[in-house]
């Protein structure tokens, strides 16, 4: 397992995070960060987008922002995924203890 710090970059108030999409989960979860990437398990099929609309819908409220500050910059048809978060608010505590730093830096850009 990674330390995480190679998961998540910040361009100036934007955090972009690299993260691998399981979905068709039993539950929405943060699961560990490995090769640059946290894997985030959702319930939503990947069907027709869904997915991808439940991905931001969870990110969002994670990190304590709008939908609209949530984009999918890569990946919008693979599991691998790029994924931009503007101003966040908070960090969430399963990913706070995947990528500590990640902590230390929240609206400080």
């Amino acid at each position: 397992m990674d330390t995480g710090t190679d998961c998540f970059i910040w361009e100036e108030k934007a955090l972009l995070l690299s993260c691998k999409l399981q979905p068709k989960a039993s539950k929405d979860e943060f699961v560990e960060v490995s090769e640059g990437r946290v894997k985030i398990r959702i319930t939503a099929p990947p069907v027709d987008g869904k997915a991808n609309k439940h991905l931001v819908k969870f990110l969002a409220k994670q990190f304590k922002v709008p939908q609209s500050s949530v984009t999918i910059i890569s990946g919008e048809a693979n599991k691998l995924k790029r994924i931009k978060i503007i101003a966040p608010q908070a960090v969430p505590q399963e990913l706070e203890a995947l990528a500590p730093t990640m902590t230390k830096t929240v609206g400080k850009q």
